[in-house]
């Protein structure tokens, strides 16, 4: 299994974009960490509510595959730290609520959860992945609250701006709720990152991008769009609806992609991948460091 901690490196060294890694340097004066948890979270789109087959790329796992797993948070974040102890000579950790949709419960569940990761001495910070349309008034002033305690930043997997791409992959909302989301949670004194998708069919993510920051948000993740076993991505797959980008077509547009960011905006991914076990396409994604390694040379010959 893969270690559940997320490492915020600069893999470009002197890169067109800021790094999550100057960011936290900047923030905490050291390196910063990410440590994956599950709090036992579903999704509207899962549970009937929306649809109960999920957005069309969403794993089983909720996109959580390398999180760690339990009923007990501390333990979570304990072995994911355990796990990694022998790697990191200093630094902090950020605790990532990452599987599935995770405001997605009354808040007394929620104050409980996420002030568990709080009360813990090296954890500076929390980050929590939810859908835009998970994010009632009194979720927000929550957030609020506990972000007077420790920095708390709001995920948002917004993946497109195309509303009618969005309907294709069964999103379940239209962009201008996420618009409405950021507004928010920016009015309540909270850090947003947005998720963005590359390679969705007939999608412009340069256009999803602009859109993202002119909605405000802070830090943005960018996706390669892969194909995971069991999902309905990989029947539109294979029956020739989606085609997997070539590493080359995906350097092009993320560096489209990044060339429209204000220098304040933190890039804090440039790609992303499932478990390899159920990774069907493309499969030059499968090593990421020498994906990485890649997409550093192609961004740097520019």
């Amino acid at each position: 299994m893969r270690s559940s901690l997320f490492l915020c490196y600069n893999y470009y060294g002197d890169a067109m974009y800021k790094t999550a890694n100057d960011y936290y340097k900047e923030k905490y004066g050291c390196k910063v960490y990410k440590l994956a948890v599950d709090g036992g979270f579903t999704c509207p789109n899962r549970d009937g509510s929306l649809s109960s087959e999920g957005c069309i790329f969403c794993s089983a796992l909720g996109s959580g595959e390398f999180a760690e797993r339990g009923n007990n948070i501390t333990e979570q974040l304990e072995r994911a730290k355990a796990r990694v102890a022998s790697k990191i000579k200093n630094g902090k950790y950020i605790a990532y609520f990452q599987s599935f949709t995770n405001t997605y419960a009354p808040t007394e569940r929620l104050k409980s959860l996420f002030s568990e990761a709080i009360a813990l001495d090296y954890i500076v910070g929390v980050n929590i992945a939810t859908r835009p349309d998970c994010l009632p008034k009194e979720t927000v002033q929550l957030l609020s609250q506990l972000n007077q305690i420790k920095p708390i930043t709001v995920e948002l997997g917004l993946q497109t701006a195309n509303d009618a791409v969005g309907q294709y992959i069964n999103r379940g909302y239209r962009s201008e709720t996420y618009v409405d989301a950021v507004s928010r949670l920016k009015a309540a004194g909270l850090e947003v990152i947005t998720h963005i998708i590359i390679g969705l069919p007939a999608d412009d993510p340069v256009s999803t991008t602009r859109y993202a920051v002119r909605s405000g948000t802070d830090g943005i993740k960018f996706h390669l769009l892969h194909i995971l076993k069991n999902t309905r991505l990989e029947k539109e797959f294979a029956a020739g609806r989606v085609r997997a980008l070539t590493l080359e077509e995906y350097a092009e547009l993320l560096k489209q992609c990044l060339s429209v960011l204000p220098k304040e905006i933190v890039v804090h991914r440039i790609t992303g991948d499932g478990a390899k076990r159920d990774l069907i396409a493309p499969m030059w994604s499968a090593d990421k460091k020498k994906t990485l390694n890649d997409l550093n040379r192609y961004l740097n010959a520019l």
